[in-house]
């Protein structure tokens, strides 16, 4: 049965700047949990991401999504740095997210142990962000310019693709190619049918106009894609915990 799940709005001090993020909490059992940071796609669409951190807090996980575009004066100023964040690996995104990381370990509720996961933009942050602090990373699709910055540190990470995906062609060849390289375990899928974003709901006035573009929802893709991730993490938060 699918634990209840509370989600809170909270302000995290710290970091570059104060920023806001939603945090969601299964309610039974009441004992700490593994935890996992959630990094939201270039639209930022909050219900979208309250859905995403329910599909993982109803597994289990005690889950926080920090909303990047809040961390600082303007969303359009917080949009340009964030994206500049991910092309470059530095830059004060990274600074949110470690922040978000640490609360997130410290809370209560966790067990300290953090896996991380994102979609899109989110995605191309989870493979930057996944090395030793971090137990897994799962990127939906993800970024291009990212693979590069893999390294030996990285995390295992567990990916999806979508084959009609035009942002990410050959997603899952370019990224096993370097995580083979070095050595670093992984579980990579490409789905064929879909495109990018086919684990997000975004909201448009047609839903046509996104199947056109390759990058409708699909709801049996993104239960498969879940399940891989899920029992990924399940295996490394147990490894923990042996540890």
């Amino acid at each position: 049965m699918t634990p209840a799940v509370t989600i809170e709005r909270i302000t995290v001090d710290g970091g570059p700047a104060p920023f806001e993020a939603l945090v969601a909490r299964p309610s039974e059992p009441a004992g700490p949990r593994p935890s996992v940071l959630l990094v939201h796609d270039i639209t930022g669409a909050e219900p979208d991401i309250e859905r995403n951190l329910r599909i993982v807090a109803g597994h289990g996980y005690l889950a926080m999504a920090p909303l990047l575009f809040t961390a600082g004066s303007s969303r359009a100023g917080c949009i340009v740095s964030t994206m500049r964040s991910l092309a470059t690996g530095k830059g004060p995104a990274f600074g949110v997210l470690e922040r978000a990381r640490s609360v997130l370990a410290g809370d209560a509720q966790s067990t300290g142990d953090v896996a991380i996961t994102g979609f899109c933009m989110g995605g191309g942050f989870a493979l930057l962000e996944g090395d030793a602090r971090y137990v897994a990373a799962a990127p939906f699709y993800g970024a291009l310019t990212t693979y590069r910055m893999v390294t030996a540190d990285t995390c295992p990470v567990v990916a999806s693709f979508g084959r009609r995906d035009a942002f990410i062609p050959l997603g899952e060849q370019r990224l096993q190619r370097v995580l083979d390289r070095h050595g670093i375990d992984s579980d990579l899928k490409t789905y064929p049918g879909v495109g990018h974003s086919f684990a997000n709901r975004i909201e448009l006035a047609s839903d046509a106009v996104l199947r056109v573009a390759g990058m409708h929802y699909d709801e049996a893709v993104s239960a498969d894609a879940w399940a891989r991730v899920f029992a990924f993490f399940d295996a490394r938060f147990a490894m923990g915990d042996v540890a």
